[in-house]
C-alpha cells in the first residue's frame, strides 16, 4: 500500500508518501527517508521511490517527506536551514512513532547527501530511539561545499546581497549562517547504534572523504563504509544505484531481525 500523507511542522505543511507492506499483521519496522539539498522525496532518478518499494516488498514500511521549502511541501527554499530541516525530521519521527502499526523498537533512518547530515544529527539527538542509521553520500562537510562550491566566486555578491542563485535555487544568508554554528560530526557522534555509510568513489559533489570523516570523527567501530565503485552523486547508472538500495535493504533487515 502506498498513500499520500502530510504533517504540520514549524507552521508548514510537509507532504510525503507512506509505503506499508500489504497483508502483514502486527507491528512492523519502518524506515524514515530524508532527501538531499534541493531534492525531493523521490530522489534522483526515483532512487528513493525504488528503495521504499523494495523495503515494502520485504515487510518494512517507510515514509518519504519533502522538507519545508522543497518539493511539494509548503515554504520557500530561500528560507531553508539545516536546523529547520532537523526540526522537520524530528516532527516526522514523532508522526511515525505514533502510527499504530509501527514497531517503535525498530525505527530506522536513511539520509542522502545533506539529508544524510540531517539524519546523522537527528540520530545523535534521539540516540536509542533509532534502531539503525544508513547514510548515502552524507554531506557532513556541507558548510564547505556550500561556501566553496555552490557559492564559490559569487561570495562577495552573496555577502552584500544576502542570497545566491545556485542553478536556479536561491541560497539564503540564514542557511550559511546556521551551518557555521553546527558541528555536524560532533552532533552525529552522540548516536550509539549501528551505522552503514554507502558512498560512490566517483562522487564529485560530496567527496568520499566526508564518509571517512564520519567514521573517524563520529562513529568509529559502530560504522561500516561500503564503497560503490564508479558511482556518482546523482545515481546516473541504474545498476550502481541498485547497489545502494540492496546494501541498504540488507543492512536494515539485519538490524531489525538480528539475522
Amino acid at each position: 500500500m502506498q498513500k499520500e500523507i502530510q504533517i504540520i511542522s514549524r507552521g508548514f505543511t510537509l507532504r510525503g508518501m507512506l509505503h506499508k507492506p500489504d497483508q502483514v499483521e502486527g507491528k512492523i519496522p519502518l524506515v524514515i527517508i530524508f532527501h538531499g539539498f534541493g531534492g525531493n522525496k523521490m530522489g534522483p532518478n526515483f532512487v528513493l521511490v525504488r528503495l521504499s518499494r523494495l523495503l515494502s516488498e520485504n515487510k518494512i514500511a517507510s515514509v518519504r517527506f519533502d522538507f519545508a521549502g522543497s518539493g511539494e511541501s509548503d515554504g520557500d527554499f530561500m528560507d531553508m536551514t539545516i536546523s529547520g530541516e532537523v526540526e522537520d525530521a524530528n516532527n516526522i519521527f514523532e508522526y511515525v512513532k505514533n502510527l499504530n502499526f509501527v514497531d517503535k523498537e525498530n525505527i530506522g533512518v536513511l539520509g542522502f547527501s545533506m539529508g544524510g547530515a540531517v539524519a546523522s544529527i537527528l540520530a545523535g539527538k534521539l540516540r536509542n530511539q533509532i534502531k539503525a542509521l544508513c547514510l548515502w553520500a552524507p554531506a557532513g562537510n556541507i558548510n564547505e561545499i556550500v561556501v566553496n562550491d555552490f557559492i564559490g566566486s559569487g561570495l562577495a555578491w552573496f555577502l552584500q546581497n544576502g542570497y545566491h542563485d545556485f542553478e536556479g535555487l536561491i541560497i539564503g544568508k540564514n542557511f550559511v549562517t546556521d551551518l557555521s554554528c553546527i558541528n555536524i560530526y560532533e552532533e552525529a557522534s552522540k548516536y550509539d547504534g549501528k551505522v552503514l555509510l554507502v558512498h560512490g568513489d566517483s562522487d564529485d559533489v560530496v567527496s568520499i572523504q566526508a564518509s571517512r570523516d564520519y567514521i573517524k570523527k563520529s562513529y568509529r567501530d559502530k560504522a561500516k563504509l561500503t564503497v560503490i565503485n564508479g558511482a556518482d552523486h546523482m545515481f546516473t547508472k541504474y545498476s550502481l544505484s541498485q547497489s545502494f538500495i540492496l546494501y541498504t535493504l540488507d543492512f536494515f533487515r539485519c538490524q531489525f531481525t538480528g539475522e
